[in-house]
């Protein structure tokens, strides 16, 4: 069965150009959509997946209609041929896993994924001991100095409740109520 996907990024934008193509095509079930393609979590892209069949195919317009990443397509089309069934991009030739040259361009996809992705943690790294040699600082700053004293004053004179310390200083109620046990442990 060929399984049409349509997707849009908002309400006020139009599925027809895509759903013609997909009819013409033979899709003989479409699954249409008005919703970013940022979200991961998208209803009928879920719908579609858990109605596959083995054998079917999955048909769409062009690529950034179901997927905005390298990553985010490979992983959608690991779900869909690990259930027997096939993808095809009417605008992009060369995705279709029901033909060889299809699986070669997918497979060479993965790998420079893959490339990408160690090519950016390398030079998130090597940034990283640049700027600790520099004297930067890592991590998020520390909530402290007046504005926490402040708040413990606030505390320990019951002035105010925690959420209403946190209002006022700025503090969030996690980094607040740490600091307070990190205290009582201390004089203890």
């Amino acid at each position: 069965m060929f399984r049409g996907y349509a997707r849009v990024s908002t309400i006020d934008q139009n599925l027809d150009r895509q759903i013609l193509a997909l009819q013409e095509i033979g899709c003989e079930k479409i699954y249409q959509e008005k919703i970013t393609g940022t979200k991961i979590d998208r209803p009928e892209l879920q719908r579609l997946l858990s109605e596959l069949e083995e054998g079917d195919t999955v048909i769409v317009k062009e690529l950034t209609r179901v997927s905005r990443s390298t990553a985010d397509m490979l992983n959608l089309v690991e779900q869909i041929t690990k259930k027997g069934c096939y993808i095809k991009s009417l605008n992009e030739n060369w995705l279709d896993t029901g033909s060889p040259t299809g699986e070669l361009m997918l497979t060479l996809m993965a790998g420079i994924a893959q490339f990408e992705r160690r090519l950016l943690i390398q030079r998130c790294n090597e940034g990283r001991q640049v700027a600790i040699s520099k004297g930067v600082k890592m991590g998020r700053p520390k909530t402290g100095g007046k504005q926490m004293e402040y708040a413990l004053q606030l505390y320990k004179d019951k002035a105010m409740s925690i959420r209403k310390i946190c209002e006022v200083t700025g503090i969030a109620k996690a980094t607040l109520c740490r600091r307070i046990k990190e205290l009582q442990e201390v004089s203890s």
